[in-house]
């Protein structure tokens, strides 16, 4: 067959699959031998390969017999021969021996080792995060995949990393054949660049669409990254089509991930999504009550006062990570100064930590954690309608907002739709009377001042 038959082939294609899969899949294979029936093609890699007769091989075989070729059946192949020099033409060329079955390796995790302190044993579980737990070692089970992808997110500190980290260990053990790749997003981004750079592109793609599991950390770095994106998306249906199992982590939701195109939005929503809440006071207690039992055997002559680690729980909000590190470095003084940890020292040595801390509610916090409390619409508690049912969640959101910050009545009714800083006064006022012979209203207010404040 002749190039110009196969380019009147190759348009017809171009039709059929599309612009993308032909560049991606149809464009790379080199038509080498059409007799007796076989038309023989060559393909980059195995991986193409098979992807391209398992996905294409029908449609390339009904163009061709559209354009007048007895062809019974495609064949692929794949070069089994390296290059040889000029100056090694004299010599057997030596098959490689098979490499052994490794349970990981930095081919099977490219840029991100694993941190071996970051395992389900050492991971504290709470209320906050015991769905996002609980689906991590449903996956790390490794049997059929039943939700795909898993989406984890949060904010700084709550612990998605170490739930990635937990089932990778997890899946070496169980499965130490399984090719587990895990990556930020940033170094798939770099990968995907360098790869473009020196040509390597179908090795790119054979590298992450041939492992049985692929684990992408803060996958919000890919928005507004276009061709990363195409790339990701790619890789994300290629895997899916093959059962494999993907776990992707994100500081928010996938819908609420500014420049991150609409078809990822999607795909990535069609799992299980899980959000890992912020540490409540129980959960922080029982992490620094599990560090403090390590660092025992660290610092074995200190003591610790009652009530040091309660004060910590409730004084540090903002995340694990800062929690942590001020234990770390509460040890750390008092050994270095040979005191028994104390209140006193305590509020001595992490006084920058404890005033960052400080707990700052936002108007825009108080709408959204009433509007979910009363199961209503932020747009409708903001918005003009004076239903009952809106209007009284409205009044508490603005009640909350007089109590909870600094705030002027006319800015807070700016944040409440541009309304009167007397229709605030009003809406104020009127809670404050139902708190006097409405019980339920007083409970509603102390449960939310409790979840604004933990």
């Amino acid at each position: 067959m002749t190039k110009e038959t196969w380019g009147r082939v190759c348009n017809e294609l171009l039709k059929t699959v599309g612009k993308s899969n032909y560049t991606t899949w149809i464009a790379p294979l080199r038509m080498i031998d059409m007799a007796e029936g076989i038309a023989a093609f060559e393909a980059p890699t195995k991986f193409m390969r098979d992807w391209v007769s398992r996905n294409f091989g029908e449609a390339i075989l009904r163009e061709l017999r559209n354009d007048g070729h007895v062809v019974e059946r495609i064949e692929f192949r794949v070069p089994e021969l390296r290059p040889i020099p000029a100056n090694e033409v004299s010599r057997p060329v030596a098959a490689p021996a098979p490499a052994a079955p490794k349970a990981r390796s930095d081919e099977d995790l490219p840029g991100a080792p694993l941190d071996a302190r970051f395992t389900f044993d050492s991971f504290v579980v709470g209320k906050p995060n015991e769905l996002a737990h609980a689906a991590a070692r449903r996956v790390a089970e490794g049997g059929p995949v039943t939700f795909n992808p898993l989406f984890l997110y949060g904010g700084v500190g709550l612990g998605k990393t170490h739930l990635m980290h937990a089932i990778a260990h997890e899946l070496q053990i169980r499965r130490p054949e399984a090719r587990v790749r895990y990556l930020s997003a940033e170094q798939f981004m770099y990968r995907f660049v360098q790869a473009l750079r020196e040509r390597q592109i179908m090795d790119f793609k054979e590298m992450f669409r041939s492992v049985d599991v692929l684990m992408v950390d803060d996958v919000q770095f890919i928005a507004g990254k276009d061709s990363t994106q195409e790339e990701f998306f790619h890789t994300f249906n290629a895997l899916v089509d093959q059962g494999k199992q993907i776990i992707i982590s994100a500081d928010r939701a996938p819908g609420e991930i500014k420049d991150l195109e609409e078809r990822i939005k999607s795909r990535l929503q069609c799992g299980l999504v899980v959000d890992l809440h912020p540490t409540d006071y129980e959960l922080r207690l029982g992490i620094l009550q599990t560090k403090t039992e390590a660092y025992r055997a660290q610092y074995p002559g200190l003591t610790m006062a009652d009530g040091v680690l309660e004060f910590l729980a409730h004084r540090i909000t903002t995340n694990v990570r800062v929690l942590e590190g001020a234990l770390t470095r509460l040890f750390a003084f008092a050994s270095l100064v040979g005191k028994e940890i104390s209140l006193d020292l305590a509020q001595e040595c992490l006084t920058d930590i404890l005033r960052a801390s400080d707990r700052k509610v936002t108007i825009e916090e108080i709408q959204r954690k009433v509007a979910e409390h009363y199961n209503v619409r932020l747009s409708d508690m903001i918005g003009p309608k004076r239903v009952r049912t809106i209007a009284r969640p409205r009044q508490v959101a603005m009640y909350l907002s007089k109590q909870l910050t600094t705030r002027s009545l006319p800015e807070i009714g700016r944040r409440f739709g541009g309304r009167d800083h007397t229709t605030i006064m009003h809406g104020i006022r009127k809670i404050e009377e139902l708190m006097g012979s409405d019980r339920q209203i007083a409970e509603d207010i102390d449960l939310l001042r409790r979840l604004l404040e933990s």
